[in-house]
């Protein structure tokens, strides 16, 4: 099970730093801090138990991209986010990449694309030392928001949100947002709650869960 990174920031900075642990699969979201200017802080890994019973591998979360545009911005107007989105991968320990920029929405290209069959998974910042960052109204944003992604060729898949959650960083429902989907679904993800001071980390997460709207 990977460890948990350390992270510091001076002011909050935002998630970097997610843990899901599905049985004995655990998928890190990692973070930094602010001061090295790589960001997100998520949480601590949450323990599995040793009576906890095996869950699927990882690779079961993975959906096999059938598109060939990729996602390149979001938006959400009610927010009045309009952001770029960049892909973020896994790094050698399972974490999750995240954006390099505050203003960036990275889209985890091991699950599926928006606009395909599965959940789309796109997270970024909430703040940082310098300030606001791209996701810092999403705890705010209300049912049936509408929220647009437009790929690479222009076209733009539209999506209502169904409902906003906020977990412990030590319960994320790992499931809930990774496990595959016969109708494409989005999920936005970003830090929440208090800042602790001590640890430099949001104690929570917002999970927002929206539908295709067409």
């Amino acid at each position: 099970m990977p460890a948990q990174p350390h992270c510091s920031r001076r002011r909050s900075a935002l998630p970097r730093t997610v843990a899901f642990t599905t049985g004995l699969a655990t998928l890190l979201l990692t973070g930094c801090s602010a001061a090295d200017h790589a960001s997100l802080t998520a949480g601590a890994t949450p323990s599995a138990g040793p009576s906890a019973a095996p869950g699927p591998s990882f690779e079961s979360y993975q959906e096999v991209p059938t598109r060939q545009t990729l996602p390149v911005r979001l938006r959400i107007p009610s927010l009045q986010v309009d952001a770029p989105v960049g892909p973020v991968g896994t790094l050698p320990d399972r974490s999750v990449e995240v954006p390099d920029r505050w203003e960036e929405v990275g889209w985890f290209d091991g699950g599926a694309r928006p606009g395909e069959d599965g959940p789309a998974v796109l997270l970024g910042h909430v703040d940082s030392k310098a300030g606001p960052a791209v996701f810092v109204r999403l705890p705010q944003v209300e049912v049936g928001a509408v929220v647009e992604v437009v790929d690479a060729e222009g076209g733009v898949t539209r999506f209502a949100v169904d409902r906003v959650e906020q977990h412990s960083k030590t319960r994320f429902p790992t499931e809930a947002v990774y496990l595959p989907a016969l109708r494409p679904e989005l999920r936005l993800v970003t830090c929440g709650g208090a800042f602790d001071r001590t640890t430099g980390h949001y104690v929570d997460n917002i999970v927002v869960y929206a539908s295709p709207l067409d």
